[in-house]
């Protein structure tokens, strides 16, 4: 029978190909530099081949290495899950969750299933609808914890990403061509006129409302279908559509922060739990954004 492979190799295994040395890994585990070469060795001879090639300024991996890193992540990543999913206090009580329709098929479903794998006895409802609606909603006492956009960088909270929204076309049928181009607009939206529209009409693009509707998804329908171009956030543009930039003459629409904030009148600790999946849902963006900041 072959050895089972111990999860604190594991750990060191993934803390060398991390950092490339020994000597870094060594310092992130809190460990001596002999202590994580004698783990890595010991993994090595468990599995009877290297994992990395030697050299004078640290480490890389060897093929059998770069083949064993997204086992041991999942495996690793499993255990931390598990460990935390154990130790916590299971959660109750009722939590209102408002959201904007853009993430209410993305971002949303992952955290709703992460939470309710962790703590079935609280009581989740949602509410899809715009910023301006789920601001007054926390205020009015009838969510608890809401997602918004933060196109002005005037709201107060915890800043989840940025996330921009941008001019989207289809591929496929390039209305973005088209004079006078065919819009999507928000017909009950201020937002829609202040930014969306009036950066055209400042651009000197020749258009016209084409798809009126109230949500994001209606827009997508929209563009995917070649009926118009359409606002979108950059993060849930569809298959088969791409963002329009300044080489297409299209200005962005706007820079906004995605915020979560809280009821006013207070929290609880199964409202902090589901503040705490979604910010774990929204990390992906976050990262991405930071990556293209980092990267202007």
């Amino acid at each position: 029978m072959q050895p089972a492979l111990e999860s604190d190799l594991l750990r060191s295994f993934l803390a060398v190909a991390d950092c490339g040395s020994v000597t870094a890994a060594a310092g992130r585990l809190f460990r001596t530099q002999s202590a994580v070469s004698l783990q890595v060795k010991r993994l090595e001879d468990s599995l009877g081949q290297p994992l990395f090639d030697r050299q004078a300024r640290g480490v890389s991996l060897t093929p059998r290495g770069e083949q064993l890193i997204p086992y041991a992540r999942r495996v690793v990543a499993l255990l931390e899950e598990a460990a935390v999913a154990l130790r916590e206090k299971p959660l109750v009580g009722p939590v209102r969750v408002g959201i904007p329709d853009e993430y209410s098929g993305s971002i949303l479903p992952r955290a709703l299933a992460a939470f309710d794998e962790r703590h079935e006895g609280v009581q989740v409802s949602v509410r899809v609808d715009h910023s301006t609606a789920l601001i007054a909603a926390l205020e009015a006492d009838e969510i608890d914890v809401g997602v918004i956009y933060d196109w002005a960088y005037v709201q107060d909270g915890e800043v989840l990403c940025i996330d921009p929204t941008v001019w989207v076309s289809s591929v496929t049928h390039a209305q973005h061509l088209r004079r006078p181009v065919p819009v999507a607009v928000y017909f009950r939206s201020q937002w829609s006129r202040d930014y969306a529209e009036a950066g055209l009409d400042l651009q000197g693009i020749d258009w016209r409302p084409a798809w009126s509707c109230d949500m994001a998804g209606g827009f997508r329908v929209a563009v995917m279908n070649g009926m118009a171009i359409a606002p979108l956030s950059r993060s849930t543009i569809p298959a088969g559509c791409r963002e329009l930039t300044s080489s297409d003459g299209f200005p962005i629409v706007d820079s906004a922060r995605v915020i979560l904030r809280r009821n006013p009148r207070g929290t609880s600790p199964a409202v902090e739990g589901m503040a705490a999946m979604l910010r774990e849902a929204f990390q992906p963006l976050r990262q991405a954004s930071a990556g293209r900041e980092g990267s202007g």
